[in-house]
């Protein structure tokens, strides 16, 4: 067990694309327990495995903060048949990446998460074809001028692909906003942010602006403009569903944790 709980923490680190290949080409451990259920404690929700708590890679017990997503993680294990597959755990993933990992570097993750927002994918806009700056700019400025006004400033646009820097008062501002997150909601913010490329879509998930499909849709207007172009690709869509369910857990984190 603690030789598969190591594995979780390496793969956290990666991004879905490689980690789905690599999980696929992986021999997976047999499922070992009969029994996964949450177990309420002092200080949280842990998870047992016939009677046993589930460990993180640093030896610590995994530990949830509220019912709902002990339920959630225990329902991963509980769902594993035969084989058990990381690929289809991220709650367990991202909740051990952040005792182990995001605790002790919760700065340095923060700093990463801001510095999304200084070169935000909201902020940079097609010039062409009008269907897709049309798109971009409904879906889109609502989300910027939002978080400008909460953060006390206002995002540059840029048009094309070279850098423009953000104002610094404004990353200040988006830094000290997520300051007092626990380690568990700020690694489900980064995992947000990562996946949509967006510190800002990742900020409206968040403080409840916007539902998760909208900030999905939001995410994948380029995306979604080019499969109605050209037609989808069979392995894009399936990463694309992949990436849903890592996105799904980090919200469910954000709302329940």
């Amino acid at each position: 067990m603690r030789d598969y709980l190591e594995a979780l923490h390496e793969d956290a680190a990666k991004d879905p694309e490689q980690r789905a290949r690599e999980l696929s080409r992986r021999e997976l451990p047999k499922r070992f327990y009969e029994r996964a259920e949450h177990v309420e404690t002092e200080d949280g929700f842990a998870i047992h495995l016939d009677g046993r708590p589930v460990k993180t890679p640093g030896k610590s017990t995994l530990l949830l903060p509220t019912e709902p997503l002990g339920v959630a993680v225990a329902a991963e294990w509980a769902a594993q048949e035969k084989e058990i597959n990381p690929a289809v755990m991220p709650l367990t993933r991202i909740a051990n990446s952040a005792q182990d990992a995001v605790a002790s570097r919760f700065d340095e993750v923060a700093d990463d998460v801001t510095a999304f927002a200084g070169n935000d994918s909201l902020c940079y806009r097609a010039d062409d074809p009008q269907s897709l700056c049309d798109t971009q700019r409904q879906l889109w400025d609502p989300v910027v001028d939002w978080a400008g006004e909460l953060l006390g400033g206002r995002f540059s646009l840029i048009e094309g692909i070279i850098h423009a820097p953000q104002d610094d008062k404004l990353l200040s501002a988006y830094r000290a906003r997520i300051g007092s997150e626990t380690p568990l909601r700020l690694a489900a913010l980064h995992t947000v942010t990562t996946l949509t490329g967006s510190a800002l879509l990742a900020l409206a998930v968040r403080e409840d602006k916007l539902t998760a499909d909208d900030a999905w849709q939001a995410a994948h207007v380029e995306e979604d403009f080019n499969v109605e172009r050209w037609g989808a690709d069979a392995e894009a869509t399936q990463i694309r569903a992949y990436k849903r369910s890592e996105f799904d857990a980090a919200v469910l984190i954000l709302k329940e944790g």
